[in-house]
């Protein structure tokens, strides 16, 4: 066996050369790396080697022992990554790849793109190609207990009634990725990106060798899965990474996303990359398992730990009994995916416009951890609001290194009593920041003192102020640069002017060299693309997608989304199109005078004084209206489409609130209420004539509206307004019986 040292070193020497031959990078109880050859780690684990003293000609014709090695070989593979029974050694693998690598450049017209030659060969790139895809990747809906968990099955069993079955399987946490067979050939793999729109990472995909480049089946398959790392691969990969200074993954979650996103395919070939396949885009089957069981029988990997449940009951079991055990399983879990088994009722159950009705997934407890808090800061907003942060030392905590968390305000600091060197209590639930929860007073240092707010702003150094009745403090200086950040992330972000490519770390420095100063020089950096290319990590194509994005933005957002941006104290997207549809572009609204503006709004209903007040003060502020004004000049244009309102509409007189999940966006929703004559309110108050109510409406609510006289309403009500039906008087029994959303 090798010593520590040597397997490293041998994975050094190897990693780079063999591995691109098309040799294995085998990992072996998370610790062992050997070179191809060894025996002892690649898909001939625990197989004796055998390998003959030289390789000799074939007596088969070429295209024959073509066929039998791509074959040979193709069965090995699946044997060692997707079964996990090796049935040959290393030594022998690596001579039949080099067997039928010779052949290949003797006669190239043999190759084909499906060879086991062929997986890695791709020059590095310098981005990814986006792809819209026909049928969107959904998100899950979440439980985190028994409760809601029985709520999800009493809305199954009220839509479709009984005389169905559940699939419970692992929600495996790792990469989520859309792999497409057409002809029998792997031909696009794409991320999940924003579930409609992916990146292409085929040529990445395509050195996982649990994946297979070929399938018995010409038919279409778009196939969804994980991709994932094993912990004990993981502890490898970071011993390597050490010994060339490369900083470690924090989970292989995070390791198996990256990998995918590298540029280089053969940076990718080197990570023991694996999928798990759960999901068919075309009818394929009768029933989910029995998909997964066909998807197993093409040589396509899949968990192979789903259950059929008869009921809920048989679904809390699963859970119960999977929970004892997913710590032995050879990849990491945050939960386990319920389904509806008969593919046949899922178009009655539908679709919301985030996840699939028919299924959900249950996520464990939130875990919880205790660390030292070494200090507090305070990270500054857009609208100068400081909020305490709290530094820790690094703790694991659901599967990610934590370093800080969320003290929310002054307030909390006080209640809780923190101080800089207490242990501290944190909390991660869900994509939430972490949080923390309390202190454990117990180990208190005895020097440790309550923690005194600044004075003065951490990003500019003015003094901060706190106003009457405020738990913030806020810097009002309009120059510091900690607000010129966070506003220019906010006014590039998606749901205002939505400028791809334009993160964080751009954004600084944009700013460090002083191409950006206000919210308008973010068009005139197209003008600046010399000085665009000195910035570190910019090339042509880079700066030249930016400018792209950045032109595209200046002529093609709506006016609604462009007030959204600025910031305007107390206009979110809703009020911002209520302003946008009253003044119709920029040009307009500056040539409005400010009191003529505040008294319009005022009337508008939706808006009210203070918002009014608001936008009426930041059209006369001079900065901000230089700013806006510096905007036109450079060419921007946004103005807002007219809606077109139904004469004597059927929604007239009548007022909504719209909450909850729907199969298509609520703004789309506002949109129709509005051109058929009715309000929309963005929280239920005295006058508001329905609650209009998705899937997981809250239970506040629900109860909000009742006290205030409003009628609690679903999509077919809605529906029977729209055609100018009268409605039933509500049933007040049911009424209450929705319970708490699950997710934030």
């Amino acid at each position: 066996m090798h010593g520590e040292g040597g397997r490293l070193r041998a994975a050094r020497a190897h990693a780079g050369k063999e591995l691109v031959e098309g040799a294995w990078l085998g990992l072996r109880h998370g610790r062992e790396i050997a070179p191809p050859g060894s025996g002892g780690n690649g898909p001939g684990r625990g197989v004796k080697a055998s390998l003959p003293p030289r390789m000799l000609p074939h007596p088969m014709d070429a295209a024959a022992r073509h066929a039998e090695l791509c074959e040979t070989l193709r069965r090995h593979e699946h044997a060692y990554y997707v079964l996990d029974a090796p049935t040959v050694s290393d030594a022998e693998y690596d001579t039949l790849f080099r067997e039928l690598r010779a052949l290949e450049e003797a006669h190239p017209e043999l190759q084909t793109p499906s060879s086991p030659t062929q997986r890695v060969g791709a020059e590095p790139r310098e981005g990814f190609v986006k792809v819209e895809r026909p049928v969107r990747m959904y998100s899950l809906d979440n439980a985190y207990d028994e409760a809601e968990l029985r709520e999800f099955d009493r809305r199954i069993r009220e839509m479709i009634g009984e005389g169905f079955t559940y699939v419970a399987e692992p929600k495996i946490d790792g990469a989520s990725i859309e792999v497409v067979y057409e002809g029998g050939a792997m031909i696009q793999a794409t991320t999940r990106g924003d579930g409609k729109v992916g990146e292409d990472v085929t040529v990445n995909v395509r050195t996982i060798r649990a994946i297979p480049l070929h399938i018995p089946d010409e038919r279409r398959f778009t196939l969804r899965g994980e991709i994932y790392i094993r912990p004990q691969d993981l502890e490898a990969i970071n011993e390597l990474r050490a010994t060339r200074g490369e900083a470690a993954f924090a989970n292989p979650r995070n390791a198996a996303a990256g990998s995918l996103r590298l540029l280089d395919p053969r940076q990718t070939a080197e990570r023991p990359l694996r999928v798990a396949f759960y999901d068919r885009v075309e009818e394929y089957a009768d029933s989910h398992s029995a998909m997964l069981e066909k998807l197993a029988q093409l040589g396509l990997p899949t968990h192979r730990e789903h259950g059929r449940c008869a009921d809920i009951d048989a679904v809390l079991a699963y859970i119960a009994a999977f929970d004892r055990r997913r710590e032995e399983l050879p990849y990491e879990t945050d939960g386990v995916v319920i389904k509806l088994d008969e593919v046949r009722l899922r178009d009655s159950v539908g679709f919301t416009a985030r996840f699939p009705r028919w299924a959900i997934a249950y996520k464990y407890a939130a875990e919880q951890a205790t660390t030292r808090l070494r200090t507090i800061t305070c990270d500054v907003g857009r609208t100068g609001q400081l909020t305490p942060v709290a530094n820790l030392d690094p703790v694991q905590l659901a599967g990610t290194t934590v370093s800080r968390a969320s003290l929310h305000n002054l307030d909390l600091i006080a209640d809780k009593d923190v101080r800089v060197g207490d242990m501290v209590i944190i909390q991660k639930a869900g994509e939430i920041i972490p949080q923390v929860l309390g202190v454990d007073v117990s180990q208190r240092p005895p020097e440790a003192e309550p923690w005194v707010p600044p004075s003065v702003c951490p990003a500019c150094g003015e003094e901060v102020v706190r106003a009457e009745g405020e738990a913030a403090l806020r810097c009002v200086n309009p120059a510091c640069r900690g607000r010129l950040l966070a506003g220019l992330w906010y006014f590039t972000r998606r749901g205002a002017m939505d400028i791809d490519r334009l993160g964080k770390s751009l954004i600084e420095q944009l700013v460090e060299a002083g191409l950006v100063a206000d919210l308008a020089d973010v068009f005139a950096v197209p003008a600046q693309r010399d000085a665009l290319l000195g910035l570190e990590r910019i090339g042509e194509k880079t700066a030249d997608r930016l400018i792209a994005a950045i032109e595209d933005a200046r002529v093609g957002r709506t006016f609604s989304r462009l007030l959204t941006g600025l910031g305007i104290p107390l206009v979110g997207s809703v009020a911002a199109s209520l302003v946008a549809q009253q003044y119709g572009d920029l040009r307009t609204l500056l040539d409005t005078e400010p009191e003529a503006i505040e008294a319009t709004l005022a009337a508008v209903h939706g808006i009210g004084d203070k918002i009014a007040q608001s936008v009426a003060a930041f059209v006369a502020d001079p900065e901000q209206r230089a700013v806006m004004e510096k905007m036109l000049a450079l060419g921007v244009v946004a103005t807002e489409p007219v809606r077109e309102v139904v004469e004597g509409g059927t929604l007239e007189g009548l007022s909504f609130c719209v909450t909850g999940s729907f199969d298509r966006k609520r703004d789309a929703i506002h949109e129709e209420i509005e051109a058929h004559g009715g309000e929309v309110h963005k929280s239920v108050k005295k006058g508001t004539t329905y609650l209009l109510a998705g899937d997981r409406v809250g239970k506040t609510k629900i109860e909000a509206a009742q006290k205030k006289g409003a009628q609690v309403i679903d999509e077919a009500g809605y529906a029977k307004l729209l055609a100018g039906e009268a409605l039933e008087p509500p049933d007040e029994s049911t009424e209450t019986e929705t319970e708490e959303p699950t997710e934030a």
